[in-house]
């Protein structure tokens, strides 16, 4: 397919003479009739603008500036009853109401949790989050567990005495982004 030149597209060929005044810009080409015409169209609306607003100004609705009729006054015998007075009963008894609600009493469990909030390859990517989990004031440890695929380093957190305690602290750590961290029981 053959190329096209599309950036000199649609411009008229300029001669040389006029490239001889590079640097200088060129004079500027304005048609004096379109410049006429358009001058004369903008007086045109802006004398038809006058004339609307002229016109316009004799046509006023003379009622919307008098003065409103007083409404009929209300005689004695059409007046409005007056309210009872209320009395709130609620305003006495609810200082006084209590509420009471039984909690069962949660168990005690004699298992402890701990919070594993990640495992791995090197020492320093777990001292990381362990340092993360520090800003959020709570203390991690850093623990190294040979497997059959070598060394990981795990980052927990415990022992926890209940589970609701691992569950706020992994809470608070979901709003620093530490979403990795999981609840087990405690068995090291």
């Amino acid at each position: 397919m053959a190329q096209r030149d599309y950036v000199s597209r649609g411009r008229t060929p300029q001669n040389k003479k006029k490239n001889s005044n590079k640097g200088k810009a060129p004079p500027p080409q304005t048609n004096k009739k379109k410049v006429w015409v358009r001058l004369v169209g903008v007086v045109v609306a802006i004398l038809l603008l006058i004339y609307f607003l002229f016109s316009i100004k004799d046509n006023v609705d003379e009622t919307a500036d008098a003065p409103m009729t007083p409404l009929p006054q209300l005689t004695e015998e059409e007046e409005l009853p007056e309210l009872p007075e209320e009395e709130w009963e609620y305003i006495k008894t609810l200082p006084g109401y209590e509420v009471e609600v039984e909690v069962a009493e949660q168990k005690k469990s004699d298992k402890l949790y701990l919070l594993q909030c990640g495992s791995f390859r090197t020492r320093s990517q777990a001292d990381e989050m362990k340092a993360k989990i520090a800003f959020q004031g709570l203390e991690a440890q850093v623990r190294a567990s040979t497997g059959t695929n070598g060394e990981w380093f795990r980052v927990i957190m415990g022992p926890l005495q209940t589970k609701r305690d691992a569950e706020r602290a992994r809470h608070s750590l979901r709003k620093v982004n530490i979403t990795t961290c999981m609840i087990l029981y405690w068995n090291l």
